[in-house]
């Protein structure tokens, strides 16, 4: 039931993610059963939860898996099956793992056992070289499970790569942009050919330039002439690090900075989800409550992308609903009435369940929320943002880091200082590297380097880039100028850049009109021509049936090569739900973030 259900919240857009999940389920199980018999699977740890959004454990035991164990050093118990399947990405550092797991468990074999690696998403020669060096090559069948791309929502899909911008940015490994470039030829061979395409910065420069490549060496083409998704956008996250940097403030956006969301679950402490009738509440209590947060859940849907100030109001009356359903069972009613209450009452308690449920997460989150340290955050980074006292050294700053506040903390806010002064007084950065240093020992000097090469830390040089983009693509506003449309995404009131340079492609069809903006952000700019043939309607769509493809709104791909953030989804899911918007965008990115997870990547461990 579960698989059926994970499919319904995957459908329901114009694109059918749905088929992405199926045809990767369909290539793993595939796989599995290439070994006939029972068989035990040794994950790579990053990659099980991705993975559970295509093909869940319940699904993979029908196919005989009767065990699966996390790939992490120790040893593992006597494994009674024939074959063993360890399923991990192409690194050296798995790899000894994997060999370390062969050596042992072939010691305490007594019965014959078959040792299989299916690598995520393709194979490496210097991995399969490796394994010859540690004697086990010969030992293992190996197979590519070619899953680029994991589904979250029917308009967001990730591949979830886990340093992605670290590697391409700092250690100069630029694999993850060719997983970028084979995820958009996956794209393209299910869903067509993108007509047009556009891109800005670096990275999407050679994201490009590497799927045409890969083009051309496949002699033939594979893929619908059609497409569709009628435009892509690919964007650097280089071109855009204040809106990662910035706290993040609608109800999604909250979970993730607060509690951190993985793989579309967040986990949380048990006591403010002790109900009423709990047979054992010290229980609930003491234990970690896991939430899965997807659009399978209604409330949860109508929730996720609005500002936390509108969610208490809007659970509030959700409470009256709910309780005036309840209560229409104390009526006088006759029995045709009776029978069609008892079959709504199912759908009524799991909407109570729901409710209860984001009270508890929202009372949560308001604690945070509530006190004076977050009230002070918000209010150093709405300043930063609207170019106030950015040029100096920052009194709030100043005290975090003399109370020792966490590094993390301290960094996010100096780099968002950083990036909307386009750079900072030299004086002032040597003074805030020097207070970092005799505050958090030299092992953070490392950290501050990886920054500056990043251009998260810099001197200022020049014209003020961010001056300039902010007063000309609106990306903040005051409560008068905040129209009704847009209050529903404002984080810190502030618009991401990313989002204002999607709403100018969906609207204009290119870069037209704001080449000079365009000049101000790092990196080259993209305009290519792919096909002209016309957009394919989407088979059993809605528009299909009652519209000519004219009226059809079209879909924008916006790829973010480098991360993205629930703030950057909420507000283009905003855009598509204007009433004069005839657009609808699908987001594809390499790894969904928020600044502290961001920073965590790029900072060298204690």
């Amino acid at each position: 039931m579960k698989e059926t259900k994970m499919s319904t919240h995957l459908s329901g857009g114009r694109l059918n993610v749905a088929i992405l999940q199926e045809t990767m389920r369909k290539e793993l199980l595939n796989l599995l059963q290439l070994c006939e018999g029972k068989k035990v699977t040794i994950w790579d740890e990053w990659l099980a939860g991705p993975v559970g959004l295509v093909a869940q454990y319940s699904l993979l035991k029908e196919h005989e898996v009767v065990d699966m164990f996390p790939l992490r050093p120790g040893s593992l118990p006597t494994i009674s099956v024939k074959h063993i399947i360890f399923i991990a990405r192409p690194k050296l550092e798995l790899m000894d793992l994997v060999a370390d797991y062969i050596h042992s468990l072939r010691t305490k074999q007594t019965s014959p056992v078959e040792f299989h690696l299916f690598f995520v998403p393709r194979k490496s020669e210097l991995c399969e070289k490796h394994l010859k060096n540690r004697g086990v090559l010969s030992n293992l069948s190996i197979q590519e499970f070619k899953c680029d791309i994991f589904p979250f929502e029917s308009d967001v899909m990730s591949l979830e790569l886990q340093n992605d911008f670290r590697e391409n940015y700092l250690e100069g490994d630029p694999t993850c942009l060719y997983n970028a470039a084979q995820a958009l030829r996956t794209i393209q061979q299910l869903y067509g050919i993108i007509p047009r395409v556009y891109g800005k910065g670096n990275a999407a420069k050679q994201v490009w330039d590497l799927l045409c490549r890969l083009n051309k060496e496949e002699q033939v083409p594979r893929g619908a002439t059609t497409s569709c998704i009628d435009q892509l956008l690919l964007l650097d996250r280089a071109i855009d690090f204040t809106s990662v940097m910035s706290t993040q403030l609608t109800y999604e956006g909250l979970i993730d900075e607060l509690y951190g969301i993985k793989n579309s679950t967040a986990t949380f402490p048990g006591h403010k989800f002790v109900s009423p009738d709990d047979a054992s509440p010290e229980v609930t209590a003491t234990e970690r409550k896991r939430i899965i947060l997807n659009s399978s859940e209604e409330l949860f849907a109508e929730l996720r992308d609005c500002n936390f100030t509108t969610v208490g109001p809007a659970l509030s009356k959700k409470a009256r609903v709910i309780k005036t359903q309840l209560d229409e069972r104390h009526n006088d009613k006759s029995v045709q009435e009776i029978k069609q209450f008892v079959s709504r009452l199912p759908q009524m308690l799991a909407n109570k369940q729901s409710l209860a449920t984001h009270m508890a997460i929202a009372e949560y989150i308001k604690e945070t929320t509530d006190t004076f340290d977050f009230h002070d955050t918000i209010q150093c980074e709405e300043d930063f943002l609207n170019c106030i006292d950015n040029d100096k050294a920052c009194p709030f700053i100043e005290d975090l880091i003399a109370t020792k506040q966490p590094l993390n903390k301290v960094l996010r806010l100096i780099c968002l200082q950083c990036v909307t002064g386009s750079g900072l007084k030299p004086k002032v950065l040597e003074y805030y590297k020097r207070e970092l240093v005799q505050v958090y020992g030299l092992n953070t000097w490392l950290s501050l380097c990886n920054l500056e090469r990043c251009l998260l830390l810099r001197p200022q040089t020049g014209i003020r880039q961010y001056a300039v983009l902010r007063k000309t693509l609106h990306l903040t506003m005051d409560d008068s100028d905040a129209n009704a449309k847009e209050k529903s995404y404002l984080s810190c009131k502030y618009v991401p850049l990313t989002v204002r340079l999607s709403e100018h492609i969906a609207k204009n069809k290119g870069w037209a009109g704001i080449s000079d903006v365009l000049s101000n952000l790092p990196g080259p700019s993209l305009e290519e021509l792919q096909s002209l043939q016309p957009r394919m309607t989407r088979r059993n769509s809605i528009s299909s049936e009652n519209s000519s493809s004219l009226e059809t709104p079209r879909v924008v791909l916006v790829f973010f090569i480098g991360g993205c953030t629930y703030h950057e989804i909420s507000a283009l899911r905003s855009l598509s739900q204007q009433e004069d918007s005839n657009v609808e965008f699908v987001i594809l990115t390499t790894k969904l973030i928020n600044g502290n997870t961001f920073l965590e990547a790029l900072m060298e461990a204690e």
